[in-house]
């Protein structure tokens, strides 16, 4: 069962929710295969470009002779880095730009997650925002009270 992380924007969840974020604790297939592309993905900009310079010197350490082991070990320590923490970095990311951490579920899926996440959370119910002086007495056009132009727009009555 994977452990998943829920996160609300900064200015609080939205009236639908949809702007939450659930992000898995577990380890990332994508970011394994394509460590660099991942990291751009999530806006990891700095790691991105860590990521790709790291694994520049290992292809360049893989073609020269006696250093073939090496760069192989720099590569693949890159790939099962950005496997096991990207998502640990994009959580701190987020919650560096304000977001907040609202909780921890154990699920086997994210619908499940969603499930168990929402269905603690109270519905509010919607305002009535009626009011009670809708019922606003209608005059003739030529009543006395209502002075200045015809078809109900508002008069100018002169000067500034």
């Amino acid at each position: 069962m994977a452990s998943y992380l829920i996160l609300t924007p900064p200015g609080g969840p939205d009236k639908n929710q949809a702007s939450t974020r659930f992000i898995r604790d577990s380890f990332s297939w994508a970011a394994f295969l394509f460590p660099t592309l991942w990291l751009l993905f999530h806006r990891l900009w700095l790691q991105a470009v860590a990521a790709f310079l790291l694994q520049g010197i290992a292809l360049e350490l893989i073609r020269r002779p006696g250093f073939f082991a090496a760069g192989i070990a720099i590569l693949l320590g890159v790939h099962i880095l950005a496997a096991l923490e990207g998502r640990h970095a994009a959580y701190r990311n987020l919650v560096a730009g304000g977001w907040k951490t609202e909780g921890l579920v154990s699920a086997p899926n994210l619908a499940t997650a969603e499930a168990i996440y929402f269905s603690g959370i109270e519905v509010k119910e919607e305002e009535n925002i009626r009011s009670n002086n809708w019922d606003i007495p209608s005059s003739p056009n030529n009543s006395p009270s209502r002075g200045g132009p015809s078809f109900g727009l508002p008069g100018y009555d002169g000067g500034r």
